[in-house]
């Protein structure tokens, strides 16, 4: 599993709106300059974020995005799925994923259990967390 750009750009766009003032809106433009983000990707990544209720946009001169929640609220997996949907590091552990043999492959029970502690990392890591470390120098 790798992350993809999308999402690298998703974790960098919502790094900069927890950065920016609480309430205030951002230009896509600002945020494309700033993160070095092309800005027709970086409309298409803020449709995702919008969908998952994680920003807010508004048209307009004084439009822009911002975030919806908190960033103390927001959980690296919380980008992760807004951008990528639901984690699976393997197809067999996709939802809804049809297999005849769930119950006895053991594969199956330590691809598990590795996405298990994937997912339990990532949600651990809020983003608050990472403008914290950031702002520490980190």
């Amino acid at each position: 599993m790798q992350i993809t750009r999308q999402t690298e750009y998703g974790i960098k766009t919502m790094i900069e709106l927890a950065q920016s003032p609480e309430g205030q809106f951002i230009s896509a433009r600002t945020i494309s300059e700033r993160q070095e983000i092309p800005e027709t990707f970086l409309h298409k990544t803020l449709q995702l974020l919008s969908r998952a209720g994680l920003v807010v946009t508004q048209r307009g001169v004084q439009g822009g995005v911002r975030l919806a929640v908190a960033a103390d609220e927001i959980t690296i997996l919380d980008i992760l799925n807004a951008i990528e949907g639901p984690l699976a590091i393997n197809v067999c552990l996709s939802p809804g994923y049809p297999c005849n043999n769930k119950q006895d492959c053991k594969l199956r029970s330590i691809l598990s259990r590795a996405q298990d502690a994937l997912t339990a990392e990532l949600s651990r890591e809020t983003l608050a967390d990472i403008v914290s470390s950031y702002n520490e120098g980190g």
